[in-house]
């Protein structure tokens, strides 16, 4: 048995396609351009690729589209301050401080500085909490985990209602909001994690098994349910010697040959979650730009 391989870069391109429509429908109806801030602080190059990335998607769309760079050594109070004036700017419905700052800038104070009607990200606490607590219609969703759920759409388009799914990791960033939006979908839902007594035991009953653990390969193919649907969202960069001296390549969290051969349908690293997380950042921003008006 092979499993289908779940291509993100297609489902992504279909949320793309919506998200352009849905633009021209708004400034059609409203004279409304959905506008999206980008704030990179310091010199990262990870980061600046994905800042370049963000602002090539949000023209593509059809968006007003800012990138503010600042130095690596500016204040909390300064950047707080540019925070305050993208809140208060109409044409910016979208504001996403690129993570991690640099040391001496704490995030959680910079995040809590955002408007949470333009937290693009879903990072803010009262996005969290409305989360938590089920009020997907008044919060913006975080972008990896909601591409998740676009994924899991596209093999069960009747929906996961009733089925057991397993997050493995617990992050604010992609394990405790996937679970959140599983179990929004009905879904009966187990978190575990590193630590977790007997994981392969519990990802063995998993009709949907979400590895977001950030352990290259960590879980294995024989862990898998058979028929299955599997969905990685790990990026790990190892050693590639094959390749040639000092050539690296990128793995998820589940060891995906063996995984394959027991799964139903399958997300690849990469080429399976990665394009989403962009595609949900302009799907928030329009939908911010759309509540914006009422």
């Amino acid at each position: 048995m092979s499993a289908q391989i779940i291509d993100g870069k297609a489902v992504a391109q279909d949320a793309i396609a919506k998200v352009k429509a849905g633009a021209e429908a708004l400034a059609e109806a409203h004279g409304i351009v959905p506008g999206l801030a980008v704030v990179l602080v310091g010199e990262d190059p990870a980061s600046q690729v994905y800042v370049a990335s963000k602002g090539r998607m949000a023209k593509e769309c059809g968006f007003h589209s800012v990138q503010h760079t600042l130095p690596a050594d500016t204040t909390q109070d300064d950047l707080l301050a540019l925070i305050a004036s993208l809140n208060a700017d109409p044409a910016v419905h979208g504001i996403l401080v690129q993570l991690p700052l640099p040391a001496g800038l704490d995030e959680r104070t910079t995040i809590a500085a955002i408007d949470p009607a333009k937290d693009v990200d879903g990072l803010h606490d009262i996005s969290i909490g409305r989360l938590a607590s089920g009020q997907m219609d008044k919060t913006l969703v975080p972008c990896t985990p909601k591409g998740c759920m676009v994924l899991l759409e596209s093999v069960y388009p009747d929906g996961i209602s009733g089925l057991d799914a397993v997050v493995v990791g617990r992050s604010n960033l992609v394990g405790r909001p996937v679970a959140a939006l599983l179990q929004h979908a009905n879904a009966t839902v187990t978190i575990a994690h590193s630590r977790t007594r007997e994981l392969p035991e519990l990802c063995r009953r998993a009709d949907v098994l979400v590895a977001a653990i950030g352990r290259p390969e960590f879980i294995k193919g024989e862990w898998i349910k058979p028929g299955a649907t599997v969905i990685d969202v790990g990026i790990n960069r190892i050693p590639a010697p094959e390749r040639g001296e000092g050539k690296t390549r990128l793995v998820g969290d589940v060891e995906f040959a063996s995984a394959a051969e027991r799964a139903a349908a399958i997300t690849p690293v990469p080429g399976g979650v990665g394009p989403m997380t962009i595609a949900m950042l302009m799907a928030n921003t329009l939908n911010a730009a759309e509540r914006s008006v009422g």
